[in-house]
């Protein structure tokens, strides 16, 4: 499923919002040290802009921004076929990037998602304007390969999409070998204030004041 199909299933800018905020709670508490994490959410990134992230820590991410001009999201596969490391010199696909509208150019050389050349970071790149009713990506032409993931969208945007307390359970499970209680990770998913039960039953050596910061940074609700 490469990046034509995402934006098809992607939902509504607030509901990738709402799970994107989740996903970076549930982080904080499974893993205080922020290093280690793999979803963040950072509602303080920039003036007037908002930002959901992912890392992997293998060379693979995302980051998704949410501001009034619309979402933007740059995703990278370091293996991917269509990565620019795949050619020397490096050079981006074609068509990654042709088509970002002007309101998003901006983020197409942000230097946080650019490697130490200033050369951006992407297999993937969709964005969805203000205005718009559905989500758009470039005309990339993503090259058949053995998984069917060419660009990385699937895997990369996979959580989010499933948008359910049972896959994160599987990621937990995957991720961190931590069975999590259901009724807990579905508390967060619902954006209800954090309590200590639900806390401890996620992590019992975390308390809520411990998360005081994380809850600011991701704009969870208090």
């Amino acid at each position: 499923m490469s990046v034509y199909e995402v934006i098809k299933q992607l939902p509504e800018p607030e509901t990738v919002r709402a799970r994107s905020k989740a996903m970076a709670m549930l982080d904080a508490v499974l893993s205080p040290e922020w290093e280690w994490r793999y979803y963040s959410y950072d509602a303080r990134w920039a003036p007037g802009e908002e930002m959901a992230s992912m890392r992997d820590g293998s060379g693979n991410d995302y980051a998704i921004v949410f501001s009034a001009a619309g979402v933007y999201a740059q995703a990278c596969n370091h293996e991917s076929p269509i990565s620019a490391y795949h050619v020397s010199p490096p050079a981006l696909w074609p068509g990654l990037f042709d088509s970002v509208p002007e309101v998003f150019r901006t983020l197409v050389q942000e230097p946080a998602f650019a490697d130490s050349s200033g050369l951006p970071r992407a297999t993937v790149c969709l964005w969805r304007e203000h205005a718009d009713s559905v989500w758009k990506c470039g005309d990339v032409h993503v090259p058949d390969w053995d998984e069917e993931d060419a660009d990385g969208a699937q895997w990369l945007f996979g959580l989010l999409l499933e948008g359910t307390a049972e896959a994160f359970l599987e990621f937990a499970d995957e991720v961190y070998e931590l069975s999590l209680d259901l009724a807990a990770v579905q508390h967060v998913y619902g954006l209800k204030p954090l309590t200590q039960d639900v806390v401890a039953a996620l992590n019992p050596e975390v308390r809520v004041e411990d998360l005081a910061e994380d809850i600011a940074q991701i704009g969870y609700p208090e």
